[in-house]
């Protein structure tokens, strides 16, 4: 089946739930989020940011990449007796560091789901969940998302 990427998170624990659903014999993989250099996941919209916008909008991976290592610290602590690290968090954490762009002028959403439901989540355990947001950068809304 085709390789879907990250970026579509939410039609990919769709797929996933419908192969399994109709026991087909089918293997779904889910493939990293295409990035630009800089991180920022690779996208149409990226065509309509000024230049100075585009340099900003990799704020936007920064922020995920942020919260992926605090959940990388607490998934020692997990190994070592610890049992989760709120959601609540981890999505201030990415707000934290989003709000440091001038340019970024709206945050729609932060979210942490599961995995497998994509239904939200309050604390997030060695099973890992993927964090999603939606901002605005000028005029231009993004979507990102990074699986722990």
């Amino acid at each position: 089946i085709r390789d879907w990427s990250v970026t579509g998170v939410q039609t990919c624990a769709l797929i996933r739930r419908i192969v399994e659903d109709l026991n087909m014999p089918v293997d779904v993989q889910i493939m990293d989020t295409l990035r630009e250099p800089d991180g920022l996941a690779m996208s149409s919209r990226n065509a309509n940011l000024t230049q100075e916008e585009r340099s900003a909008s990799s704020i936007i991976y920064t922020a995920l990449a942020t919260a992926r290592n605090q959940y990388n610290i607490a998934l020692k602590s997990m190994q070592n007796g610890g049992t989760f690290i709120s959601s609540k968090s981890l999505c201030e954490t990415v707000e934290r560091v989003l709000q440091t762009e001038p340019l970024l002028k709206e945050i729609y959403y932060v979210s942490v789901d599961d995995n497998e439901t994509m239904r939200p989540i309050s604390e997030v355990d060695s099973s890992g969940a993927v964090i999603s947001l939606a901002c605005r950068v000028g005029s231009v809304r993004l979507l990102d998302n990074i699986v722990l």
